[in-house]
């Protein structure tokens, strides 16, 4: 059966003229110069409804006369740099068409004096029909493709059945790593990470597999694709059986054990009634007498702070304590909740269990092993039995001890605890704590103020948390009349019911009325809407309070979240928020005080943490907000809440699963933002159709979703988020949605995003689709007419729609887009994404299978994936790439080299390069060799932090030493699987490394220190690597320095480690460095100073080499 051919834009095609059409388009007249049966040959420049626009006026294109039209199944053709070839030995040209049709003719100097029609003779028509030779190189030029195509063909189901066969003896392998690391995985102990990161390829392989075995039932005609895609998962299988012997003897590691963690805080200076109880608490701790300490007093005195103090100093008693483990309990106790917590500080995973008595078991054991370790458990509201927890009973045989906080003198009663009392401050403590806080230079400005400074300390009744919160609301505040002002206004929150919880939450609604600003106060009301003691990302909740119309609307969402940092900061600064960060994510989070005190201010109109969710009587009609996020609920209750001025309910990260009662919404018509996020229902009920005044409905993380109702009436709606769910559909209605600012689609099952939509929405400012889908992408056209986008991540229909909307952003006029991720071509799902950065913000685009000569990139891109673009060959041009920050470039077989040293702008904002599968590399940053060509400049690549470069088997050397002065920057260096790779930093002969060498030994010195902020450097399966630099350059053994990794190098004989000399002595190496080699590898090694390497050995942790063990046999 032939193959259709499928064009693609600058594809050269030859063919006979079938039929001749008058047309609109046909402005150069071609109906005139072309007759029917003529041969033309052509370039394809584009397509069109009704066919393709074709290049054949041109030197190079046109009527083609005195030869002989060939056809061959289109697949026959690869698309090649060159389809014009002259066979010179019997005087004939060859043009091979992409869409199988091949001319032979006769060759002929193109001269001004030739005639058009001049025929080719019979005889010499005959004689090269009848000459074989022609044909033979037409042979040979197809051959290899033919004959590639027909084993791919002919094997293919041979192919799959050794695909199935390798896959299987890669799940028994699986099968058996799993079972010994399970063995092996004793609590306390964790897997290798290489040895999970092998697991986690062997599923992802599997999974391809898979998809590879069902296409293949599924196509009837595509044997040579499929035999072709098996052969290479085959070739994948086998490295991944053969890395296998790389773990060692074991699959499991001690974690390297953590003492503690320091903990932020203030400093306590002076004999200070704080002073005076941490040394209380201090003596009972390293004493013997107590193995229970409770220390309490009511909220906002400094229990914290003090433990905070004890924990810092604790860790640096080591000779008395293993580790120090802190955990805040806070009052919604949850056992489970307790365990993990606990778990985690010991990197103990316990979500293999469910039932609270094995995993109580499990945390037994883990702490037993940690013998001599204080366990500080912050904000206890409750007594409870430790052995419940799975905490072992302190005791004087294993050296542990227990230090709790609480509010409460009973729960230290009943946790058998020797107690502590926080005191309240002393009047003068009180005063230095507040002009510390406050500034004294306000006396200095106006001595003036003393005595109302005296009177506002006395209501703050010596309680350190009020007057910390009410300094920083009277900071800078020099004038008499304002002070007065305060001290009245803080008198008369003083006046009603007498008791300690009420006069505390006074005092700090002093600091919130302070704040003189309405959005400021919303702001810290709904942080209180989030559960007690959480982090509430920052980013996340600047969102969340532009939903909820806190931040007004702006010129731009940018500056949106600079007016919601700007709130964040001050609320900071007043005490009223605490913030924090954690894995480079900033969050905040409120003192549990400060959170009642916001809900206290908050009253009938907010509920929250409600644990009878099913009692309608309990919903009230004078509901504003109500937040049971994260409240473990399970079930939506069938009734019908009447709350006319209910404007959010928040409900996200629940257990809910199946539908929700179509009743629930009937009477929350005045309701504005609804959050189902992160729970597990199938539907929304179509009463949710009624909310005509919501404007925010989030469904994140609702992977069970199937069914949205129609939106159509929801035209109040600003934000759709329905990101990460399984509808399969566009909901009904989306187009009405003509206010939509925000639109998260990207969900892996959707199949569709139907023409015709987006033009309608031109409010949109975010719009967020699954870049990795082959169903989901946006026309250009569409994509240009939305004005106000600033933030888009997504997939276009091809190049051309990619050109059309990148266009468009050079054009006239300021540029909105401020954040994008764009994705181009069919094979996206076919690459591996692990090492390719996966941010929320900043500039991407993934080019994958595209040609790159026709593709249009932005010139604020900052990280580029180019994959599978086997058109790209020479130097790709990013010279005009000035914020360029990652390039990724993967299994482009025809490039040569990468990036040219001689561009104008010289890439100072690279810091990442990644190169994988280039067979034709050979250079990675290319001299321009013309006299005009600088010299390469101090700046160029003078960022770059992170190379890696794997499976480019012509590659002869990494670096040229013209560019090492620049790489001072450089962190991470990965080379791997190169099989011609000789060195690391090249351009050294011989001689040189000879003279170098006899000079060193005269002198002892090493001239040049190369990499000076590196930390980790690999070099894997390198069979031809020989040096790694010259002898004159060394890598310091630094502090920066934590991971060198050495295997399958046989030819490497020099590791360029090098001591800092302390007093004219080698100084020891950082404790964090680990050296990862074989010990015969190690052995072999030669080093400029034999003393370095003694000091190093012990930081060796030699692997495994299954080589060694073969020549034993």
């Amino acid at each position: 059966m032939m193959i259709r051919y499928k064009p693609e834009v600058g594809d050269i095609i030859v063919g006979r003229v079938s039929e001749r059409r008058r047309t609109a388009e046909d402005e150069l007249n071609m109906r005139s110069i072309f007759e029917e049966n003529d041969v033309i040959c052509a370039e394809v420049r584009g397509f069109q409804y009704d066919g393709l626009h074709l290049q054949a006026r041109s030197q190079k294109y046109g009527k083609l006369e005195r030869g002989q039209l060939l056809t061959v199944p289109p697949y026959l053709v690869k698309r090649c740099k060159q389809h014009f070839h002259h066979v010179e030995q019997y005087g004939v040209d060859l043009i091979l068409g992409c869409n199988g049709f091949i001319w032979v003719g006769e060759h002929v100097e193109a001269k001004d004096d030739m005639e058009e029609d001049q025929d080719l003779p019979i005889e010499k028509l005959g004689s090269i029909l009848e000459m074989l030779g022609p044909i033979v190189e037409l042979g040979k030029m197809i051959w290899a493709p033919i004959s590639e195509y027909y084993n791919y063909h002919k094997n293919a189901s041979e192919l799959m059945k050794n695909l199935k066969r390798k896959r299987q003896e890669l799940e028994c392998g699986k099968s058996d790593i799993e079972l010994k690391m399970g063995a092996e995985l004793f609590p306390g102990k964790r897997p290798k990470k290489e040895v999970q990161f092998w697991l986690q390829k062997v599923e992802t392989i599997n999974g391809e597999i898979e998809t590879i075995e069902q296409e293949a039932g599924r196509v009837k005609y595509s044997n040579a694709r499929i035999g072709k895609i098996a052969c290479k998962k085959i070739e994948e299988v086998e490295e991944l059986m053969n890395q296998r012997g790389g773990f060692g003897d074991s699959f499991v590691i001690d974690p390297p054990v953590s003492h503690g963690q320091v903990m932020p805080t203030t400093t306590i200076v002076g004999e200070s009634t704080a002073k005076r109880t941490l040394k209380k608490i201090w003596e009972h701790v390293l004493g013997e007498d107590f193995r229970k300490i409770g220390v309490y007093g009511m909220g906002g005195i400094g229990k914290t702070t003090v433990m905070k103090q004890i924990n810092n100093c604790l860790l640096k008693e080591k000779d008395k304590f293993d580790n120090v483990i802190w955990v805040t309990v806070s009052q919604a106790f949850n056992v489970i909740k307790l365990q993990n917590d606990i778990a985690c500080k010991l990197e103990l995973d316990l979500s293999r269990f469910e039932d609270e008595t094995t995993r109580a078991c499990e945390l037994y054991v883990a702490l037993e092993k940690r013998n001599r370790y204080v366990l500080i458990l912050d904000d206890m509201w409750e007594a409870f039995c430790l052995e419940d927890i799975g905490i072992p009973e302190p005791s004087s045989a294993n050296g542990c001890k227990l230090v709790l906080t609480t509010r409460e003198v009973k729960v230290c009663d009943r946790m058998n605890c020797k107690n502590i009392k926080m005191e309240l401050l002393s009047k003068e403590e009180s005063r230095n704590l507040f002009l510390d806080t406050m500034g004294r230079d306000v006396l200095i400005n106006n001595p003036n103020l003393k005595a109302t400074v005296e009177e506002v300390v006395k209501e703050c009744a010596r309680l350190p948390l009020a007057i910390i919160t009410i300094a920083r609301s009277l900071k800078n505040v020099v004038d008499s009349s304002e002070w007065m002002n305060a001290l009245q206004e803080l008198r008369t929150s003083m006046k009603g019911p007498d008791n300690v919880a009420t006069a505390v939450f006074k005092r700090l609604q002093f600091s919130y009325k302070r704040l003189k600003d309405e959005k400021l106060q919303h702001c810290l009301l709904y942080c209180a809407l989030y559960p007690e003691d959480y982090q509430i990302d920052r980013d996340e909740l600047i969102e969340h309070l532009i939903d909820e119309g806190v931040i007004e609307r702006m010129e731009s969402r940018q500056v949106e979240f600079y007016k919601g940092h700007t709130m964040l900061n001050k609320l900071e600064n007043a005490c009223l928020l605490e913030g924090g960060s954690r894995n480079s994510k900033y969050f905040v989070k409120m003192h549990d005080l400060i959170r009642d005190m916001a809900l206290q201010i908050g009253g009938p109109n907010f509920m929250v943490e409600f644990k009878d969710f099913q009692d309608e009587e309990k919903w009230g009609k004078d509901l504003v907000k109500v937040s049971l996020m994260r409240n473990h609920m399970s079930k939506f209750p069938y009734i019908s809440p009447r709350c006319p001025k209910l404007s959010s309910l928040l409900l996200e990260g629940n257990y809910f699963n199946g539908s929700i009662p179509d009743s629930f919404f009937v009477h929350l018509h005045g309701l504005n933002v609804l959050d189902l996020s992160d729970t597990y229902i199938t539907s929304l009920p179509n009463s949710v159709s009624d909310l005509e005044n919501l404007t925010t409905l989030r469904l994140m993380n609702c992977e069970s979703l199937m069914h949205v109702p129609s939106l159509a009436k929801l035209t109040a709606l600003r934000k759709l988020d329905i990101s990460r769910s399984g509808i399969k559909e566009i909901p009904h209605g989306l187009e009405m949605l003509v206010n939509l600012r925000y639109l998260g689609l990207d969900a892996r099952d959707l199949e569709k995003m139907p023409l015709g939509i987006l033009p309608k929405l031109t409010r949109l400012e975010v719009l967020k689709l699954d870049w990795f889908s082959s169903s989901v992408k946006v026309n250009g056209e569409e994509m240009v007419k939305l004005k106000k986008l600033e933030y888009f991540k997504g997939k276009f229909d091809g190049v051309n729609d990619f050109n059309t909307y990148v266009g468009s952003l050079e054009g006239v006029g300021p540029i909105t887009i401020s954040n994008y991720f764009f994705g181009v071509g069919e094979e996206i799902l076919d690459i591996e994404f692990r090492d390719f950065p996966s941010v929320e913000k900043g500039k991407s685009v993934i080019l994958c299978d595209c040609n790159m000569s026709l593709v249009l990139l932005p010139k604020d891109v900052q990280t580029l994936l180019i994959c599978l673009c086997d058109n790209l060959r020479s130097s790709l041009d990013a010279s005009f790439l000035k914020e360029l920050k990652s390039i990724h470039i993967w299994e482009c077989e025809e490039i040569g080299d990468i990036l040219s040293l001689s561009y104008p702008f010289p890439l100072q904002s690279l810091e990442c390069v990644h190169l994988q599968s280039l067979d034709n590399l050979r250079i990675q940053f290319g001299e321009e060799r013309v006299a005009s060509a600088p010299a390469v400049t101090p700046s160029t690549f003078s960022c770059l932090k992170e190379f890696k470069i794997s499976n480019c088997p012509n590659i002869k050397k990494v670096f040229t030493p013209g560019l090492l002065l620049n790489l001072g920057n450089l962190e991470e260096i990965d080379v791997k699987c190169c099989k011609q790779l000789e060195e690391i930093i090249g351009g050294v002969s011989d001689d040189e490394v000879e003279e170098e060498a006899e000079e060193i030994e005269e002198t002892g010195i090493c001239s040049n220190v190369i990499f000076p902020k590196l930390r980790e450097l690999r070099l894997l399966d390198l069979p031809e690597l020989k040096t790694i630099c010259s002898s004159s350059n060394v890598i310091v053994s630094d502090s920066p320095l934590q991971l060198i990794k050495i295997f399958g190098c046989p030819k490497l004989k020099r590791l360029p480690l090098s001591l800092r000399l302390t007093n004219g002595q080698p100084s020891s190496p950082p404790s964090s460095l680990q050296i990862r080699i074989t010990k015969q590898k190690w052995e072999l090694l030669e080093w400029d100073n034999h003393d370095t390497k003694n000091i190093l050995e012990p930081l060796c942790l030699f692997i495994f080499d299954p080589a060694s063990v073969e020549n034993t046999l």
